[in-house]
Parts: structure tokens; C-alpha cells; sequence
């Protein structure tokens, strides 16, 4: 069975963001027919794995069973230096049932406040996993060093973009123009493995 993708092949999107499945769409370049979980109404199965690698392969592998489509997800977060990693693969879980990133990062911002620290070196981590209804399945991971700034800066982008500033630059991911930080981004350096791998 071969492991290489091919342009136009249907792939579900094991993901209920659309801020997620929109930059997705848009690393994969758009050669793929792709349609989420939750517009295939799939349910979220829990993520009981301890990294990312193995929630994205647990969600991947869940939405392939699920739809008999091959399916890619990725588990991806934001891991703070002086919080020991925290959030980490708790990052969605932070901003509660309502999804609300800006609690997220308050807390972020409270919890380093309790912390008396003012090291703010942070990075973000995405995990991609590609997982066939009949088993095989391959899984990367991409990381991303910079730091956290508060107050949040910039309305682009999803989840802690707007406190995280990639190393080298000055702009938040959520004031940065979307072009270039789907160039730069977890994502991307993880689907740079990817393509390797699969495509």
C-alpha cells in the first residue's frame, strides 16, 4: 500500500477549529479535497495521550476510523520556559469548554506573574499526524522558539498568537501578516517533514 499522497485525494481534517482547519488548508496549498470533522459531525475523542505526537496520531486515527477517509490532524501548543512547559498539550484545555483564548492568556500571563519571573523565552510545538483507515499511519513534529509578550498584541491568527513573538522578529504571530507566518510557523516546519514523508 503506498504512503504518498496524492493531489486531490479526500482527506478529512480531524479538527471543530476553523482557524486550525483554515491554516491547515493553506500549508497543504490547497491540493487536497479537504472537509473537517466537524462539518462530517465526528466526535473529538478525548486526548488522553501525554505529548502531542500521540494525541495528533490518537486524533488522526480516530477521524480515519470514523469516515473511512485518510485523515490528518495535528496537536499543537504553546510550552512556556518559565511555567516548566506549561501549557504544553493542555494549551486548548486552558482556554476552557468555550474555547476562549483570551482567558488562556491571562492565565499565562498570571501564572508567570505569580512565577516573579520576567524570562519569557516560550516556543510552540505542532505534531501532524496522517493516519489511513486500514492502519498505517505517520506522525512529525515541528518546533518553533521566541518568546511571550504582554499586553496581547494583534487580531490575526488563533489561540496565543497574539502573545507570542518568533525569534528574530518583532511582531506578534498575531499582528504578522498570514503569508509570512505560515512560512515561518510549528506548522509549517512540521509540514516541511511531512512532505517529505508522504507526499
Amino acid at each position: 500500500m503506498s504512503l504518498i499522497l496524492q493531489p486531490g485525494t479526500r482527506i478529512v481534517v480531524a479538527t471543530h477549529n476553523p482557524g486550525k482547519a483554515r491554516e491547515l488548508a493553506e500549508i497543504l496549498e490547497n491540493r487536497f479535497d479537504l472537509v473537517t470533522a466537524g462539518a462530517l459531525g465526528l466526535p473529538e475523542p478525548e486526548e488522553t495521550e501525554t505529548t502531542f505526537e500521540g494525541n495528533a496520531l490518537l486524533k488522526a486515527r480516530a477521524a480515519a476510523r470514523a469516515s473511512g477517509l485518510i485523515a490528518l490532524a495535528d496537536d499543537s501548543g504553546l510550552s512556556v520556559t518559565a511555567l516548566r512547559g506549561a501549557p504544553g498539550i493542555y494549551s486548548a484545555r486552558w482556554a476552557g469548554e468555550t474555547k476562549d483564548f483570551s482567558l488562556a492568556m491571562a492565565r499565562v500571563e498570571q501564572d508567570l506573574r505569580a512565577a516573579g519571573t520576567s524570562e519569557s523565552s516560550a516556543w510552540f510545538t505542532c505534531a501532524l499526524a496522517v493516519a489511513w483507515p486500514e492502519g498505517p499511519a505517520v506522525v512529525v513534529e515541528g518546533r518553533l522558539d521566541g518568546d511571550v509578550v504582554f499586553p496581547a498584541r494583534g487580531d490575526r491568527g488563533f489561540g496565543y498568537d497574539p502573545i507570542f513573538v518568533p525569534k528574530g522578529e518583532s511582531q506578534t504571530f498575531g499582528e504578522m501578516d498570514p503569508i509570512k507566518k505560515d512560512a515561518m510557523s510549528h506548522r509549517a516546519l512540521a509540514f516541511a517533514q511531512l512532505r517529505a514523508a508522504i507526499l
